[in-house]
């Protein structure tokens, strides 16, 4: 967000110069005099400015992955790209949508302004959307009463804060037309609950679910907060082996 309102403001800049230059300070210029430099960089700019915010506010922006929360299916380091209109066409910086394409369903995972600090943005999947009764039991979701689908895969360990090796469990879940992995360590306490999702919001959960700070802690994403859909890995420094993947 704070980056959308810093080429706001160099948007605004550079296009009130190269206007004022237009109307004003060319006239004034006498024939064949090169223009100031604070013009010409105006110039040069503002156009550049202008197709890079565009694209960023209404088509694709990247973001970087920075934590554990979303692994398996997202690694810290991870460079992704997130669809910004699928969830319809939002005013830049104030969020609020003007043109309404379709809502996040089940099972895909999204960007959002997180609901505590809108400065700060979290990446999670959509566990539960508006009118839907989510339940948190020993570890197995429960969707309208019924248990999703799991299945184990395979012992799963990653290098966790302060370098310490986590130990965990890799599951397979089916949530929605979206089948995809998910992180349990069944030494830490389950987090249980019930819940049921309110009008125009939405539930979310990490898929490193023991590693997540997510809608179990601080609650419901609201519509005016979403970002958009992640869909893409266009970088790793340290792995070149997921550039290319899509999220699924």
């Amino acid at each position: 967000m704070m980056f959308a309102l810093f080429m706001v403001v160099i948007l605004a800049v550079t296009g009130l110069i190269w206007l004022l230059d237009i109307l004003v300070l060319k006239k004034r210029r006498p024939a064949g005099k090169a223009d100031p430099v604070l013009v010409e960089y105006s110039k040069s700019f503002f156009p550049v400015i202008l197709v890079v915010f565009m694209i960023r506010s209404f088509v694709v922006e990247p973001f970087k992955i920075p934590s554990a929360s979303m692994m398996p299916t997202l690694i810290a380091g991870d460079f992704i790209l997130v669809n910004k209109f699928i969830y319809g066409l939002r005013v830049p910086i104030l969020n609020n949508t003007f043109l309404e394409i379709r809502h996040p369903q089940r099972g895909e995972v999204f960007v959002f302004h997180y609901p505590k600090d809108p400065s700060i943005d979290y990446i999670k999947r959509v566990v539960g959307v508006p009118g839907d009764k989510i339940a948190y039991r020993d570890k197995q979701l429960y969707i309208n009463g019924k248990k999703l689908d799991v299945n184990y895969a395979d012992d799963y360990q990653y290098v966790g804060s302060g370098l310490s090796m986590v130990v965990t469990k890799r599951y397979q879940e089916q949530l929605g037309e979206h089948k995809h992995d998910i992180l349990l360590e069944e030494e830490k306490p389950s987090l249980d609950g019930e819940v049921e999702v309110p009008p125009g919001h939405y539930f979310a959960m990490g898929d490193n679910r023991d590693n997540s700070n997510d809608s179990r802690f601080w609650g419901f994403v609201p519509e005016e907060n979403l970002v958009g859909k992640a869909f893409f890995i266009w970088w790793n420094f340290d792995n070149f082996g997921r550039i290319g993947n899509t999220i699924n």
